[in-house]
């Protein structure tokens, strides 16, 4: 089991409110990424639930029981952080048993499950291998090894990939979403990097200054974004949110259109702009478009065949099918 309700759970440090009152249901199982810009509470958030910090009021509840006053031992969850926190003077299998050690279990209960860990994150190799010895992805999987091993009701990971290069950030990335479908336990993972949060969770928790501005699977956020924060920021490129005249034309003080939903021609369109710089990936291009109706330039995601030069006229024809609305205090009209 590993379902964690919050229940008008808050964080104050001293008159200043971190995390306003809120409520949260994390179902046995899931995978929840927290996500949002820097200082908007996500870790505090999951501090909270692994009890390293004191809620300042409301409740935790773990499996149906009041856990907010348990100590972090007790709770049956197991953190992963962004530093490792390995010791460098133990081996792999050393520091994997440490919390078994900590425990008080049998050497061959140890030895049974530092095996099976170690097998399914590709460790058993390098058991008897110091940290020192090893790549920041083997240190990471032998941090999340030592997390497995105390079979917790639910893992919480601490931005566990910041301290990777960018190829093995993909790598762990796809290793635990697959460790995930192979335990079935639930995992609780913060990044405020949203293609994480995109690719690897069940549901997605979007927050800023502490409050949740929006919960659902990542298609939901993508497709039907509650404001024009979560818009903004859901999505890589983000949303292109446009005001002024065109936008009060479809009822609305903002409108928003995705880079995919917009075609780009040389020819005929609705609003007429001039390429800016243009960001070749290969199978796509991401052409900046500088357009006088609005003031910010357009992304416009197009195919990787396609080339510009600087400075060419376009035009540009909005999806109107994929066109989104907001109100005048940003929140989204259906």
């Amino acid at each position: 089991m590993g379902q964690i309700h919050l229940k008008q759970v808050t964080k104050r440090f001293g008159e200043v409110e971190v995390i306003s009152p809120l409520d949260l249901e994390i179902e046995d199982g899931e995978f929840v990424v927290f996500v949002g810009p820097s200082g908007c509470g996500k870790s505090t958030l999951l501090r909270l639930i692994a009890g390293l910090e004191d809620v300042s009021g409301g409740h935790i509840m773990i499996d149906g029981q009041d856990a907010t006053e348990v100590p972090p031992a007790k709770r049956g969850l197991a953190m992963v952080f962004q530093s490792y926190a390995l010791y460098p003077h133990m081996s792999v299998r050393k520091n994997i048993a440490f919390p078994l050690r900590m425990a008080g279990l049998d050497q061959a209960e140890q030895n049974r499950r530092v095996e099976d860990a170690a097998k399914v994150l590709n460790l058993t190799d390098y058991l008897d291998r110091r940290p020192g010895q090893l790549s920041g992805g083997q240190r990471q999987r032998v941090a999340i090894g030592r997390a497995i091993v105390r079979e917790p009701a639910a893992f919480l990971f601490d931005e566990p990939l910041s301290n990777l290069d960018a190829a093995l950030r993909v790598g762990m990335r796809l290793e635990i979403s697959e460790l995930h479908k192979r335990l079935s336990t639930t995992m609780i993972y913060v990044t405020h990097d949203q293609v994480e949060a995109m690719t690897m969770a069940d549901k997605i928790v979007v927050l800023q200054a502490g409050v949740i501005e929006q919960v659902g699977s990542p298609l939901e956020l993508y497709r039907k974004p509650r404001n024009t924060f979560v818009a903004g920021f859901i999505g890589s490129p983000t949303m292109n949110l446009l005001e002024g005249a065109e936008a009060a034309k479809h009822g609305a003080a903002t409108i928003g259109i995705r880079p995919e939903h917009i075609t780009i021609s040389t020819e005929v369109g609705d609003w007429e702009g001039t390429v800016g710089v243009s960001e070749h990936l290969g199978s796509d291009t991401f052409f900046h478009i500088n357009c006088p109706a609005f003031e910010k330039p357009l992304t416009v995601r197009a195919s990787g065949e396609l080339s510009l030069k600087y400075g060419a006229k376009v035009m540009l024809t909005p999806d109107l099918q994929h066109l989104h609305r907001f109100d005048a205090q940003g929140l989204r009209i259906e």
